[in-house]
């Protein structure tokens, strides 16, 4: 069994930063994928940006540039980095892990960007 915990959620003032991370525990293939998703309210879940073991990374069009992906492989945690927030960036974020024979999801943390 996998589990994912997430942390680092909460209210930012757009333009501003916020750091979310995500601890995978349990039988994981040492080959894998760890993405971060979003789903915004009436919204379809989206992919914001993968980055496998070996540290190659994709983003989506709409967060290049100001998110940031990376990894600690010893730990399994991934970690995403958001700077110059927008308040279309306000979802719910979800950690992902994906292997051969497996694919996991966190329970999500609250991004919510306001005045």
């Amino acid at each position: 069994q996998v589990q994912l915990v997430e942390s680092g959620g909460g209210l930012v003032q757009p333009g501003g930063s916020l750091g979310l991370s995500c601890a995978a525990s349990g039988s994981i293939s040492r080959v894998n994928v760890m993405s971060w998703y979003r789903q915004a309210p009436g919204k379809q879940r989206e992919l914001v940006a993968t980055i496998t073991n070996g540290g190659s990374t994709t983003y989506a069009d709409s967060v290049k540039d100001r998110f940031t992906i990376s990894r600690d492989n010893p730990k399994n945690t991934v970690y995403l980095q958001m700077n110059s927030l927008k308040p279309e960036d306000t979802a719910v974020y979800y950690c992902n892990v994906w292997f051969l024979g497996g694919n996991y999801w966190g329970q999500g943390t609250q991004v919510t960007v306001s005045s």
